[in-house]
């Protein structure tokens, strides 16, 4: 907590860049300027004390491997933790959950080699996928999270799927209301994340 939290001196910390790689449940598709998972989460931790910038790197439509594709320029060198929610898209379009695995894979791969502490955010399939695929698919994230011992969010949508009231219209996409939901329940996983940030 010191490296990101101002010294009893008063003078500031570096300021900690934390990236959401993500779809349009991270780009803030269909809410106001301001609204989006990262805009919330910043203000979240901010009143928290911690000294950081969350960056949306979130890209409405992106699949796992769309994900992948545009890692190196989303990703910045010099950032210090990085958030992975994707897989939603794969599973929507019904892709094989071994592809989009072995996608999340590669992208845990890159953060692995830059020493990049990551927490991965699982995705749970649409129960009209029929039992096998949910069982395949929802594995996918803790499988992966013990693999590349990444800290692990079970369920990015926890508490807001399904919910009318916290979602569109489209009942896929959380709306400014499901936004703090999230934001309030992966709180505590992202302050751990940020407690594994270089100083």
């Amino acid at each position: 907590m010191a490296a990101v939290l101002a010294s009893a001196s008063g003078a500031a910390a570096r300021t900690l860049r934390l990236v959401a790689l993500g779809d349009s449940l991270t780009a803030g598709y269909g809410l106001p300027p301001g609204k989006a998972f990262p805009d919330r989460l910043e203000a979240a931790l901010r009143a928290k004390g911690f000294d950081v910038k969350v960056i949306n790197a979130g890209v409405s439509g992106d699949t796992a491997a769309d994900g992948l594709a545009r890692y190196e320029w989303a990703v910045p060198r010099d950032a210090d933790a990085l958030i992975v929610e994707l897989g939603a898209n794969d599973m929507l379009r019904g892709q094989k959950p071994e592809a989009t695995k072995a996608t999340l894979a590669a992208i845990l791969g890159k953060a692995r080699a830059a020493h990049l502490p990551t927490l991965i955010a699982g995705i749970r399939a649409a129960p009209n996928l029929g039992p096998e695929y949910d069982r395949a698919f929802d594995a996918i994230y803790p499988a992966l999270a013990e693999a590349y011992h990444v800290s692990l969010y079970p369920f990015f949508l926890d508490g807001v799927a399904g919910d009318p009231k916290l979602n569109q219209p489209d009942g896929l996409h959380p709306n400014a209301e499901g936004v703090e939901v999230i934001v309030q329940r992966i709180l505590p996983a992202v302050e751990g994340l940020l407690g594994q940030a270089r100083p």
